[in-house]
């Protein structure tokens, strides 16, 4: 009889946690931040974007101040503001994060000292102040100190404005992650899309909290729809690029999806569709590792219904 009890206990507690037979991945490689160069590229009529190690960045320069988007990571923080100075001497008035990856949100603490305003989705809110995990890894990621919250939070949609400058800010329900926020600065017709789009790689999808390859999909479509054909698109990762080009990381996000559905349809397991390489032509476009390879075919697998 005890045997039998502990028989099914065991059955009952593999049930319960079947994610534990997912092999955890290896963490990408620390950068080396004392190499990094902040690149500045002008979109036109006092907007930038900047680019350096993690997402980029975006600043817009208003007549009493700046309203910036993504903040990389902390480490950065003195050659941001070196790279923003030389542009203009306005201080940062709004800080908007566009997701709480770090990779996007790690500056907030000393630009929050700084006396910027931070402007988010409710819910980076929430998972900045509560500390998150990846699901690939395992990595946890500490709680945010309080001076690097959100100050100012909403839902749906909302406008940040400055003298003579407006940022739209609009929320795609679980699409990258429960918590995006694209912002569109209507003077300059420049869109940003945090990373719900990728220009010149595979993109992350975070499947613990809310990402998913068809809200992917779902967002980039928004996208679509709202920008004109002669927006300028600053995507998370990845140079400027235009609405055709984000048309075809639509449909690469498409073809990645439907044969990573097939091979999982057929029984493949996680392992054996990487193995397989459904994606190989793309994987030579982008000059993928294996790793990012990889992680792109087990996020989408993951978040696949059947």
């Amino acid at each position: 009889m005890r045997m039998r009890l502990i028989a099914a206990a065991t059955t009952i507690v593999a049930l319960a946690f079947p994610a534990q037979a997912q092999q955890l991945q290896p963490l990408a490689p620390a950068p080396d931040f004392d190499k990094v160069v902040i690149k500045t590229t002008d979109l036109g009529n006092r907007t930038y974007m900047l680019e350096g190690e993690g997402g980029n960045i975006t600043v817009a320069v208003a007549d009493d101040g700046v309203i910036m988007v993504d903040s990389q990571f902390a480490p950065l923080y003195g050659k941001i503001n070196a790279a923003i100075a030389a542009l203009t001497q306005q201080p940062i008035r709004y800080l908007i994060i566009t997701h709480f990856h770090r990779d996007h949100t790690g500056g907030n603490e000393a630009f929050g000292r700084d006396g910027a305003t931070i402007v988010a989705h409710e819910n980076v809110k929430t998972h900045l102040a509560s500390g998150t995990r990846n699901g690939l890894t395992g990595n946890k990621v500490p709680p945010a100190p309080a001076i690097a919250l959100p100050t100012e939070t909403y839902k749906d949609t909302m406008t940040v404005r400055l003298q003579g400058r407006a940022a739209e800010l609009k929320h795609p329900v679980d699409a990258h992650t429960d918590g995006d926020t694209y912002i569109y600065f209507a003077d300059a017709n420049v869109l940003v899309t945090g990373d719900i789009v990728f220009f010149g790689r595979y993109p992350n999808i975070d499947f613990l909290y809310g990402g998913s390859i068809d809200g992917m999909i779902r967002g980039v479509d928004d996208l679509l729809n709202f920008a004109k054909d002669d927006t300028k698109i600053v995507p998370g990762h990845g140079p400027v690029g235009t609405k055709a080009i984000m048309s075809e990381y639509r449909q690469m996000l498409v073809e990645a999806r439907d044969r990573i559905q097939k091979l999982k349809a057929a029984g493949k397991t996680e392992d054996e569709v990487v193995a397989a390489k459904p994606n190989a032509d793309y994987d030579a476009k982008f000059g993928s590792d294996a790793r990012a390879t990889g992680n792109f075919i087990r996020v989408i697998y993951r978040t696949l219904k059947n």
